[in-house]
């Protein structure tokens, strides 16, 4: 796949983009209709319409999808603002569903995936990708952080100052909405079983990265991305459990 198509420079958000328009590819023609929910920015749906799926990009962010609309317009991919309630409620239905890096945000996972359920086609494809909520990065770096901020202490302060030192943002390539926090931290068997109560089977599991994003590791690896390249490829040959993320297929049951 040519690297023109990419808007990631991480590595790990490359391998992510590539498992969702290689599982696609598979399963799906080239114009099947997907629906990509919590698209933010719209870097996945505009990667996927670049190889000429019909993509929709919801998002319930105004600023993120003005983002998304701004940037390289095709007419195969339609951002709107609007929940994926109010669409289902349309009666649209899709081949496949993109969720990436969006349960771990709600409060209520379930209630979106019933959602989800209802829109895609009986033989349609859901592709959830999360963080493994019991994976170095959670562990060791966002679960520590959130628990820093909530207490607002010199811990706290000295997180925020160490991250104006190094350059790092609050913000993402994925997404420019106000709130990115993680409210869920999921483990393998978390999904099966969440999967499970909504009517779904996971079929297939793959591995985002390993300690990348762990600090101090996660300082060099950000400017070398060869060190990102190991680490992608050695949490392949790792079980997935020791994953930073979970990329996952779905089906109906």
């Amino acid at each position: 796949m040519s690297k023109t198509l990419y808007e990631y420079d991480r590595i790990a958000d490359r391998k992510r983009v590539d498992f969702i328009a290689e599982t696609l590819a598979q399963q799906l023609p080239a114009d099947a209709r997907i629906l990509d929910v919590g698209c933010g920015n719209g870097v996945i749906s505009r990667h996927l319409g670049r190889l000429g799926f019909r993509v929709t990009g919801i998002d319930v962010s105004e600023r993120t999808i003005e983002k998304a609309r701004s940037i390289d317009p095709l007419p195969n991919v339609a951002f709107i603002t609007k929940s994926a309630e109010e669409l289902v409620a349309e009666g649209t239905r899709y081949e496949a569903v993109i969720c990436s890096e969006v349960l771990e945000h709600l409060h209520d996972p379930g209630a979106l995936l019933e959602v989800l359920y209802a829109s895609l086609t009986d033989n349609g494809v859901l592709i959830v990708t999360v963080p493994n909520g019991r994976g170095p990065r959670e562990s060791f770096v966002t679960r520590p952080v959130l628990n820093a901020r909530r207490r607002n202490g010199w811990l706290w302060r000295t997180v925020v100052g160490a991250k104006k030192l190094f350059g790092y943002s609050g913000t993402t390539v994925q997404s420019d909405a106000d709130n990115l926090d993680h409210v869920q931290f999921f483990s393998k068997n978390d999904l099966e079983k969440l999967s499970a109560a909504h009517r779904f089977r996971i079929t297939r599991f793959g591995s985002a990265n390993f300690v990348e994003d762990v600090f101090p590791f996660s300082f060099f690896a950000k400017r070398l991305p060869f060190l990102q390249k190991m680490d992608c490829a050695l949490a392949d040959r790792l079980p997935v459990t020791f994953s930073g993320g979970f990329f996952t297929v779905w089906e109906k049951k």
